[in-house]
């Protein structure tokens, strides 16, 4: 479709669903640009991807999610930053990164396997491992939350990789070149003051990775 043809670095460019969908389930975070009140409104938040499906959660006081969950037009982007491409001019520095935008209209998630299966990807999402190990919601914290889901059938992806690409004349310059590659990593867990004695870190949280 039009509205996710690459113009810029055409090259750089991806439609399969298998470059789309790994970069969705490896970031961490999402955008949701819509309109709202005829102003551009863009919001970060959490987001997990079933099959083909993007689902979004929050608060029913949310305004973003109000407004997609009545069928109003959305982009929902996700990019993954993986290093800082250090070129010898100035004008050809970059970043390695992969990112996805979606175009759509979100509905509003009402039935209860669903709702469920949603809860469990935004959790799975976060933290691998942690649906089984914690309490679910329950009947208060389901009524209080608001789901809505994107269909991922209007989607491109844009990746760069590689050096810097520097002018020709600018490769014999005495300045180094090259990318400083950037990942995120998980750090030693540290645990809630108010947490009970005796109680050993989980296997959730021993093993979390991310990264691609």
């Amino acid at each position: 479709m039009d509205r996710t043809r690459i113009r810029r670095h055409p090259e750089r460019g991806h439609h399969d669903r298998e470059t789309v969908d790994q970069i969705l389930d490896e970031a961490l975070v999402c955008h949701v640009g819509f309109v709202a009140d005829d102003h551009p409104v863009v919001i970060p938040t959490i987001h997990a991807r079933v099959d083909d499906v993007l689902y979004l959660h929050g608060s029913p006081a949310s305004r973003m999610l109000r407004l997609i969950g009545g069928g109003a037009p959305v982009c929902v982007t996700a990019t993954i930053v993986d290093g800082i491409v250090a070129a010898r001019s100035v004008f050809h520095h970059s970043l390695n990164y992969r990112s996805v935008v979606i175009f759509g209209s979100a509905r509003l998630v009402t039935v209860d396997e669903e709702r469920w299966g949603a809860f469990r990807a935004i959790t799975e999402h976060v933290l691998p491992g942690r649906w089984d190990e914690a309490r679910h919601p329950n009947r208060t914290e389901d009524k209080g939350t608001m789901i809505v889901a994107v269909p991922i059938d209007e989607a491109s992806a844009k990746v760069r990789t590689g050096p810097p690409g520097d002018a020709d004349e600018d490769y014999e310059l005495p300045i180094w070149a090259g990318v400083i590659p950037l990942a995120v990593t998980a750090g030693v867990p540290q645990a809630d003051p108010r947490l009970a004695p005796g109680i050993g870190v989980s296997r959730s949280v021993a093993g979390y990775h991310k990264g691609g």
